[in-house]
């Protein structure tokens, strides 16, 4: 019973992004650690429609659990993910337009902006291109993963982490709006940023 129910958030939070325009149709993966299971959503599904029963089951070493339900492609790279951070619970993987932008362009999304920013995310982190669903990009990923909650996958897309799949998310919608903040202020002249004392003052508030 708590598998069903969980297995629904999981698909509630996949149809919210794309409701939200954080991903396309049938991109993005959202993922949850419920104990030594994964819960994941599929590939080649429709993301704005998909329902609990849709969502697969995984065992930690990647086995699934009903060959009724397909795994997706980038499994290994929430499998990795959480072999590297015990802590993390919930994985989201999406393409939102302006945060991409940035991790294809290689520049910066300031979290130094706004203090909403910085106490969601701190600091986001690059990490460099490999091949879709490849076990190169999983473990790049996973490496980058120890150094932040936000990642920024090179020519790829973001994902985001969290101790709850409403943390995970919460983090993907922080990051495009701050994608956005930055683009606005460089394009209005450049912008006012947060003192380094102020933001330890935000850091500290979450130690």
């Amino acid at each position: 019973m708590e598998l069903i129910k969980e297995r629904e958030k999981v698909a509630a939070f996949m149809r919210r992004l794309y409701d939200q325009k954080l991903t396309t149709v049938s991109g993005g993966n959202v993922s949850l650690r419920i104990g030594d299971r994964i819960l994941i959503t599929p590939s080649q599904i429709d993301k704005a429609k998909i329902v609990g029963e849709q969502i697969a089951i995984l065992t930690m070493d990647g086995k699934i659990h009903s060959q009724r339900h397909k795994k997706s492609m980038e499994s290994g790279m929430h499998l990795a993910i959480y072999s590297r951070r015990p802590e993390v619970r919930a994985v989201v993987h999406a393409h939102p337009v302006f945060a991409t932008s940035f991790a294809i362009s290689g520049k910066k999304i300031k979290t130094s902006l706004a203090g909403e920013s910085r106490a969601v995310l701190g600091e986001p982190v690059l990490a460099k291109y490999a091949l879709m669903g490849t076990q190169e990009l999983a473990e790049i990923v996973a490496e980058a993963s120890l150094k932040s909650n936000a990642i920024m996958m090179q020519n790829h897309g973001v994902i985001t982490l969290g101790e709850t799949l409403f943390q995970a998310y919460d983090r993907m919608e922080v990051l495009e709006a701050s994608a956005k903040m930055t683009m606005i202020t460089e394009l209005l002249g450049g912008s006012q940023e947060l003192s380094p004392d102020q933001l330890r003052e935000i850091d500290n508030l979450f130690i």
